[in-house]
């Protein structure tokens, strides 16, 4: 017998499936998919996840910048002297701020043109037929040591691009004979080594929201080793791995598991070198995570997860059933987080001990973090489904 909460959700969802009928709406649905699977997502308990801890919720006292100027930023970045944001958009580019405008610094396809790829005005909310043709930068990273940007595309692999910019180019597309299929993030060790992020095999980046509700479990972890040029699968069947950050000692590195709502830690070093375990219980779905100077690990997470979302986790017929229907995406995704977006970003201590939240739980003026990058005592808080960056000055509201 279905519990009241269940029969309540499946109610929900069809009352949405009967508004919507089988109009297409951003974000596609699942019936796009004839055949698709659904697997169980081992979701943490409610008392295993950080509370709401923010009262004062302090993320809506974050300063909105360039707002309509940059699309879907996920990732900023700065370079070895300072220079920047840099920041990859919806439109294929990766773009940087010279202190009055964005200029374009890179792209990642060689087809990449403005007719082709819609320039500044693609909306990171819409879905963009020319995606897998003009390319999507995701994670950015600089080699401190060379100033070259590491650039992890969802379409075209793991990318590199000198210091001047210009068209990057590919160092891995495939791992162990298989294509990478939505590279997310990545991160290097001292000696150039890469390590990132495969999201999954089967759906690719302007389907994530349907790699979501799946709870594919197709992801991999993989290293590319500059020297050998070779990429190796460090670890395989994760459901949407996602960010990826060294420690600061370099002994480990963690990253985000986006549909299980962890932070796991890859050992480098020592006697647990080539093994992974728990490093943090996530209370939602996990972007990108980031080092500071301190070694502190700050985790971005796109928002909360609902009790609707915890039930269909558990129950896989039932989603799979749910997800069946005609509704959009858009819809199944709100239901997951209660209604609306809200931002949600967490730091933790080295040894995986929560140090600070901070959230806008109505999403007044953050939401749907993807990324936060620490510099000079300010928060740069990056989003792929956001037209802007926010900016939050950490040092002067702690």
């Amino acid at each position: 017998m279905a519990s009241p909460g269940v029969v309540a959700a499946a109610l929900a969802v069809a009352a949405l499936a009967a508004f919507c009928g089988s109009d297409p709406l951003r974000w596609g649905s699942m019936v796009d998919f004839p055949g698709f699977e659904v697997y169980h997502v081992d979701l943490p308990s409610a008392d295993e996840m950080p509370p709401h801890a923010d009262a004062a919720e302090r993320l809506r006292g974050a300063e909105v910048r360039f707002r309509g100027e940059v699309q879907g930023p996920e990732s900023v970045a700065f370079d070895p002297r300072g220079r920047g944001p840099y920041t990859g958009v919806a439109d294929g580019r990766v773009v940087v701020w010279d202190g009055a405008r964005w200029d374009t610094f890179a792209t990642t396809s060689p087809r990449w043109t403005d007719e082709l790829c819609g320039g500044p005005k693609a909306s990171p909310m819409e879905y963009l037929p020319n995606e897998h043709i003009c390319g999507r930068p995701l994670g950015l990273r600089f080699d401190k040591r060379t100033g070259d940007l590491y650039i992890a595309d969802a379409y075209f692999g793991l990318l590199k691009v000198g210091p001047e910019g210009g068209l990057a180019t590919p160092l891995a597309t495939e791992a162990e004979g298989v294509r990478l299929n939505f590279t997310n993030d990545l991160d290097l060790d001292d000696e150039g080594n890469v390590y990132f992020t495969d999201s999954s095999l089967h759906y690719q980046r302007r389907n994530f929201m349907q790699l979501v509700f799946s709870g594919d479990p197709s992801g991999r972890l993989l290293k590319y080793n500059p020297q050998t040029k070779e990429t190796t699968v460090l670890h395989r069947n994760l459901q949407f791995p996602n960010g990826v950050s060294m420690s600061k000692d370099g002994s480990f590195f963690v990253f985000c598991e986006g549909s299980r709502g962890r932070l796991s830690r890859y050992w480098l070093k020592g006697e647990k070198a080539g093994t992974v375990d728990l490093f943090a219980i996530l209370p939602g779905f996990p972007d990108n995570v980031r080092t500071n100077e301190k070694g502190e690990f700050w985790v971005a997470i796109h928002c909360r997860r609902s009790l609707y979302a915890r039930l269909m986790s558990r129950h896989v017929k039932l989603r799979k059933f749910m997800l069946s229907l005609p509704i959009p995406a858009k819809y199944h995704y709100l239901m997951q987080i209660g209604g609306r977006l809200h931002a949600v970003i967490i730091k933790y201590s080295p040894e995986g001990e929560v140090l600070d939240i901070l959230e806008d739980t109505k999403g007044e003026v953050v939401r749907a973090v993807s990324e936060v990058e620490e510099k000079d005592g300010k928060l740069w808080i990056g989003s792929v489904l956001m037209p802007f960056i926010a900016v939050f000055d950490y040092a002067k509201a702690s």
